[in-house]
């Protein structure tokens, strides 16, 4: 994976509550094998009308939302079933950081295994976020070796990760990047296994 360590991006906002795996990336789009190519199909449902063109209420086809790799939504975000392919749309798309009050548990672990960063942050702070991003663009840093975010008024809001979660991404491993950082005292394990009689 990517080491992330800071971003500078643009925000798009995402007012809803309890979006679930299934509306971020919709099930007839699940059978592809790679991890990419998922990103043209996020918010599928939401993002076009039955004539394929893009929806106009929806949030994310609004001008000043387009690009963002910042999505700021509301609580349960990632709720439902566990398809891994969520995180990977969400990636596909050009997400790094996704920002909530809450996540659903399973999405939550998936994006830090995929290289995405979820956050969150107090309801009341993502809320008036959203509001203003409704009509204004929006700019925000995020440090997560620092673990801030500074929003486009310069304010710095702290927020807590899980330091193996941290780990992963600061460095750019996967699970199996983190169980080959212990290379040498597996080796040395298999060797005394094998002098045993």
């Amino acid at each position: 994976m990517e080491a992330f360590h800071e971003i500078e991006g643009s925000v798009a906002s995402l007012p809803y509550v309890n979006v679930d795996t299934d509306q971020i990336i919709p099930k007839q789009f699940l059978k592809r094998v790679e991890r990419t190519g998922f990103g043209q199909f996020l918010f599928f449902n939401w993002r076009f009308l039955d004539d394929d063109s893009e929806n106009p209420d929806f949030p994310l086809n609004r001008p000043h939302m387009k690009g963002a790799s910042i999505l700021l939504s509301d609580h349960n975000f990632g709720c439902g079933s566990s398809r891994e392919h969520a995180a990977w749309a969400l990636k596909d798309y050009g997400f790094k950081v996704i920002i909530a009050p809450s996540f659903g548990d399973i999405f939550y672990n998936n994006s830090f295994k995929n290289g995405l960063l979820p956050l969150r942050l107090p309801e009341e702070t993502v809320q008036n976020w959203m509001e203003k991003g409704k009509d204004d663009a929006l700019t925000f840093k995020v440090n997560l070796e620092e673990q801030t975010v500074e929003d486009d008024q310069g304010i710095i809001h702290t927020f807590e990760i899980d330091p193996y979660w941290k780990n992963m991404l600061v460095y750019g491993l996967d699970e199996i990047g983190v169980t080959l950082q212990y290379g040498d005292y597996i080796q040395e394990y298999e060797q005394q296994m094998k002098m045993r009689p």
